[in-house]
């Protein structure tokens, strides 16, 4: 992804939560996909499809189950 199209993404995805801390970041060494970071944490990946002239986006994130409050006590 060239810049422009990492900075449209960005905008898009602030102004989508209201995160203006929300970052998009290009991969060294991919042309198909952007890191995705809260502040400085890393939270996903954004791929890039251009199917058919067709442009869309995947956005990836895993959550960790460690990373999930604590279930209520039963």
């Amino acid at each position: 992804m060239d810049p422009f199209e990492i900075a449209r993404l960005q905008e898009y995805l602030r102004g989508k939560f209201g995160l203006p801390n929300l970052s998009v970041r290009g991969r060294a060494n991919k042309d198909d996909s952007a890191e995705v970071y809260f502040g400085d944490e890393f939270i996903g990946v954004i791929f890039r499809d251009d199917e058919d002239g067709d442009v869309s986006y995947d956005f990836n994130m895993a959550i960790l189950e460690i990373d999930l409050p604590e279930r209520p006590a039963s």
